[in-house]
Order: structure tokens, then sequence, then C-alpha cells
């Protein structure tokens, strides 16, 4: 039998997966106008940032963060494979500098956004 305390944990970590699918999507469409921090993902889902860290934690194996950038990362590669925006606009579509964005996504998939793109079929736009 499940206990209360694991329902509430599962609840928790079901609700942050939802959250973080809606609030990229804000962001993407420009209608939140930068990531929101985990503490303030936290006070949305009326939790503490510890217990919601230590929750999904224990849910998952992984911090919050990890889940994060990890569908961040997802959402970079749908437009670049998709999208006829830049990579630079990419970038800016998702609050990146375009530096800082090339480093992440590099860290994330072991190559640029560029040669992922390539990967993918579609050319880049000039």
């Amino acid at each position: 039998m499940v206990s209360k305390e694991e329902k509430r944990s599962k609840q928790i970590t079901r609700q942050y997966f939802s959250f973080l699918d809606r609030h990229i999507d804000e962001v993407i469409d420009g209608t939140a106008p930068v990531f929101l921090e985990l503490n303030q993902i936290a006070r949305e889902l009326a939790v503490s940032h510890k217990h919601l860290t230590d929750t999904v934690q224990k849910e998952t194996g992984h911090h919050p963060c990890h889940f994060y950038d990890e569908k961040i990362i997802d959402r970079a590669k749908a437009l670049l494979a998709r999208s006829p925006l830049s990579i630079a606009q990419i970038a800016l579509t998702l609050t990146y500098d375009p530096s800082n964005f090339s480093k992440f996504f590099r860290k994330w998939t072991g190559m640029t956004p560029g040669s992922y793109r390539d990967s993918c079929g579609k050319a880049p736009r000039l």
C-alpha cells in the first residue's frame, strides 16, 4: 500500500514536470519573458525549494535542474530541426545569449547547434 507521503511525493513530481512543460512553452511563445529559477517554480507549486528538490531527487534520481535543462534542450532540438529561425534567433527565443546557448547545447548533446541542425537535414538560414 502506498503511503500518503509517497502519493504526495509523486504528485509534486508530476506537478513539477507539468509546470515545466507549460512554462517552457510560455517562454518560447513569448508570454513569459524569462525562465523562472527553481525557487520561483517551487513557490508556484506551493512547496519550499528544498522540499521540491528533495522530492524530485528521491522520485527520479536526478536534481530538478537536470529535467529543466533536458526539456529546454528537447525544445531547442525541435526548433533547430523544424524552424526557419537562425541559431541566434532560437537562442534568443530560449532567452540565451547565442554564445552561451551554443556552450549549453554542446554540453548536453556533444555537438554544436549548427552541427545538430545539419544532421537533421535542415539547411541553416543566412
